[in-house]
């Protein structure tokens, strides 16, 4: 393995005292409920508005402030993303009639939580994609009252008007103008405006991350992210500028996102460091995106595919893009937030549009789960039961096994059943 460029190493976070001031906020959210929400909103984003919930008026003068075109291509984008995911739901079926005892039956039911919040970060952009990720999966599980959450516009007491339109298009119950930290912290213990929720998903600066961590237990996450990142496994055949461009896709969310290219061929890596500077002449977000593949991205030689394979592996890329002539490594690789194959499928297209989810894992977290998916927002809650023949077979087996744990109870519990029969 060689880089043809290296990624400086991560500077040590100030993680203790970021903790601190997160926990300091759910305390005060926890204690002072709405008055301590307003106060953070009016501090962080220049957001006064003491009624958080948005109204139906507000939703529909963003509604008016849409174009015809920018309204169409939310609704396919909405209609893609919502057909997958019901594709998907109906793949999780209930189990009913197994039995592993004569008289006996054992199965599961699949059921939706009760509530989530849907948190869509404001940042640099509006990301009204992230709505659509989000809320239309919750949906397509069943989930009875889905919340939105998204930061004002800075200095305004309004979310951004495409967002609004995006959240209500996809199907939110309940929005809200909050975003930080103190929104996690009022979606997971509830205010006197917002009730709680059960799971909070979607993706955030690291405050909001650390706020999902600290609040995990006492609801539910999708999962701990950190900076966006895209790895490529690339043979000569890839086109440099497709690379180029993809890596700079993700460069441009942030200053801590990172590019990988994983190629066997020296001339393709050499020709990619090429493209980036080339694209980054005309970029109009070249300043954030330089910033990040300058510190970051990375160009890595390897001698072979399974190498690269290897090298993916251990990464646990949030995007995977394999593009090479010779797929047979695509069995080996398996641990990806989402893989794109071939040339013709950008990662930019499943940040969008094609149907699956961008909201997906960072930092690793790939090696122990998924994206955000309609599975997100359902409990797989299993049941049996037993007549008296299958009470009476299983129950010394488990009076038992209790008394070699010397559970004295549990042994009694089962012993007294067979005097039922």
């Amino acid at each position: 393995m060689e880089y043809l460029k290296q990624a400086a190493a991560r500077p040590a976070e100030e993680v203790e005292e970021r903790g601190q001031r997160v926990a300091e906020i759910i305390r005060n959210i926890r204690t002072h409920g709405d008055s301590a929400l307003i106060e953070y909103n009016t501090r962080f984003d220049g957001n006064r508005r003491a009624a958080l919930r948005v109204t139906r008026e507000e939703i529909d003068a963003a509604y008016a402030q849409m174009t015809r075109q920018e309204l169409d291509d939310l609704r396919q984008a909405a209609e893609n993303i919502r057909r997958f995911a019901l594709a998907q739901r109906s793949c999780l079926t209930e189990l009913d009639g197994f039995s592993n005892v004569a008289d006996s039956v054992l199965g599961h039911r699949v059921i939706p939580v009760g509530s989530c919040g849907c948190y869509v970060p404001g940042g640099s952009y509006p990301l009204f994609s992230t709505a659509l990720m989000l809320i239309i999966p919750a949906r397509a599980a069943g989930v009875r009252r889905v919340v939105a959450c998204a930061p004002a516009v800075k200095g305004t007491d309004c979310i951004h008007y495409k967002t609004l339109v995006a959240m209500d298009i996809a199907g939110a119950d309940e929005i809200y103008a909050a975003g930080g930290a103190q929104a996690i912290a009022a979606l997971a213990y509830g205010t006197q405006q917002i009730k709680a929720v059960d799971v909070i998903v979607g993706p955030g600066n690291q405050y909001v991350a650390e706020a999902k961590r600290q609040c995990y237990g006492q609801v539910g996450i999708d999962f701990f992210a950190g900076p966006s990142e895209v790895l490529a496994i690339a043979d000569d055949s890839a086109d440099p500028r497709i690379l180029a461009a993809d890596m700079l896709a993700q460069s441009e969310h942030d200053r801590l996102a990172k590019g990988i290219v994983v190629t066997t061929s020296r001339a393709l890596g050499e020709a990619v460091l090429q493209a980036v500077e080339e694209q980054l002449s005309t970029l109009e977000t070249a300043e954030i995106a330089r910033a990040s593949w300058e510190t970051y991205g990375e160009v890595v030689l390897v001698s072979s595919l399974e190498e690269a394979a290897q090298i993916a592996n251990d990464y646990s890329p949030e995007h995977l893009e394999v593009i090479v002539r010779d797929e047979s490594i695509l069995p080996e690789l398996v641990n990806f937030g989402s893989l794109f194959i071939g040339q013709e499928t950008g990662e930019v297209f499943g940040d969008y549009a094609s149907g699956t989810n961008h909201t997906l894992p960072t930092v690793r977290a790939a090696r122990y789960t998924g994206g955000v998916w309609v599975g997100t927002f359902l409990k797989v809650c299993t049941f049996q039961r037993y007549q008296p023949a299958a009470m009476g077979e299983i129950a010394p087996l488990v009076s038992r096994m209790a008394h070699g744990e010397g559970l004295a109870a549990h042994a009694r519990a089962a012993e007294l059943r067979l005097k039922l029969l």
